[in-house]
């Protein structure tokens, strides 16, 4: 079945309306962070207060989200994305009337985090459902695996999308503005991919899965060590990107210079589906974790803004079908009954990477510049050759129970 046949199918299961809506339900965990911070440096006139009002929304969220992952394993998704989504948007309403008060930043910073507490991790909760929708097609796999392809470069276009949309929303009405429709998006949409049809039910555990059974395994710490260095990648990337803006006198161009890494992961991303089975799961990932390497590299040679542009463009086309190949990984070694729980575990290191690589990045760069938050990114896929080179062997020998 080619890649295009593959798409058609997975169409032709679920129908167009729900591609299109768990697309809307992603964005306003994308929008949420530039959001923040714009809103919050615009009210309290500080883009520190901006920047640890955003940094609690996004930590809250990367520090939660298991939990709640665990939760719909108990449970199922449906009550569980429904109480984030409405708390979500509830969130974000405290977060505006807060700051329309006029209340201290730190306040503020504490409704951040509780918004980030209730955020839902539509990706990583969409995933889960391909195998229920495809169980009992003659390829049932590929089928998965393409699914697995739309949903990380539908991450990776959100990602792109949801900053571009705030970004229209403040130069077209305010900051309030572009946090409102975030809110919006995500109390309707949000809600309505919590009570669609697809939605599984919690998965009974069985008994021959024992009490005893550990919430954690190499593979799967392999896994997220894997989704850590991917998310110090971004937030390094961002940082350096912004600095070099800044110091080349276009400060307002990191949003588009940092929105080409996406765009480049995107198609990259759509493409995955078309790999042949016999190019093993294990296999990709040391090879894309190469690629990230070797295409980072350049990094640490560009010297102005134009030089970065084809750089950022080029990184873009192994970061998707990395981020793919992991969570792909961590669907075939799980049990469906812990299945939530693995992919927001996955999700949550790749927020608290970015985290990371944002600070790191931050501090070396107010010593040197942009080339020393680069060589956080180029050291950051170091580890992810490393990390999945040598542990190629104990991905391949893990086995779903």
């Amino acid at each position: 079945m080619s890649a295009l046949a593959s798409y058609r199918a997975l169409l032709s299961l679920t129908g167009p309306g729900y591609v299109l809506g768990t697309f809307l339900a992603r964005l306003p965990l994308a929008m949420s962070q530039l959001g923040v911070l714009l809103l919050v440096s615009d009210s309290a006139d500080s883009y520190g207060a901006g920047g640890a009002s955003a940094g609690a929304l996004a930590v809250a969220n990367g520090l939660t989200a298991p939990a709640w992952g665990a939760l719909a394993d108990r449970i199922g998704q449906r009550p569980v994305l429904v109480a984030q989504s409405l708390g979500g948007a509830a969130g974000f309403a405290a977060i505006l009337l807060l700051t329309d008060a006029g209340a201290s930043w730190g306040w503020v910073a504490v409704a951040c985090a509780a918004a980030g507490v209730m955020m839902p991790q539509v990706g990583p909760m969409s995933r889960i459902r391909w195998r229920p929708i495809a169980a009992g097609h003659p390829r049932e796999d590929r089928l998965v695996q393409t699914a697995f392809s739309y949903e990380g470069a539908a991450d990776e276009a959100a990602f792109v999308i949801g900053p571009a949309l705030i970004g229209v929303g403040v130069s077209l009405l305010s900051p309030t503005a572009a946090l409102v429709g975030a809110g919006v998006l995500l109390g309707v949409f949000g809600t309505w991919f919590a009570l669609h049809p697809t939605a599984p039910p919690a998965h009974d555990r069985p008994a021959s899965a024992g009490n005893d059974e550990p919430l954690w395994s190499l593979p799967l710490a392999l896994l997220c060590l894997s989704q850590l260095v991917i998310g110090t990648i971004f937030g390094s990337v961002q940082t350096g990107t912004s600095v070099l803006a800044t110091a080349a006198g276009h400060p307002g161009a990191t949003g588009f210079l940092h929105a080409l890494l996406g765009v480049g992961s995107v198609i990259a991303g759509l493409t995955v589906a078309a790999l042949p089975d016999r190019f093993g799961l294990a296999d990709r990932l040391r090879w894309f974790a190469l690629g990230l390497f070797l295409l980072s590299a350049p990094l640490l040679l560009v010297g102005s803004v134009l030089s970065l542009v084809p750089v950022l463009l080029v990184l873009g086309v192994s970061v998707a079908p990395y981020m793919i190949t992991t969570f792909t990984l961590g669907e075939q070694i799980t049990p469906p009954w812990r299945l939530a729980s693995v992919m927001t575990q996955l999700a949550a290191a790749t927020v608290l990477g970015y985290a990371l690589g944002a600070s790191i990045a931050g501090q070396v760069a107010d010593l040197g510049g942009h080339r020393p938050a680069y060589a956080v990114t180029v050291a950051a896929a170091a580890v992810a050759v490393l990390v999945s080179w040598s542990g190629r062997r104990t991905l391949e020998r893990a086995r779903r129970p």
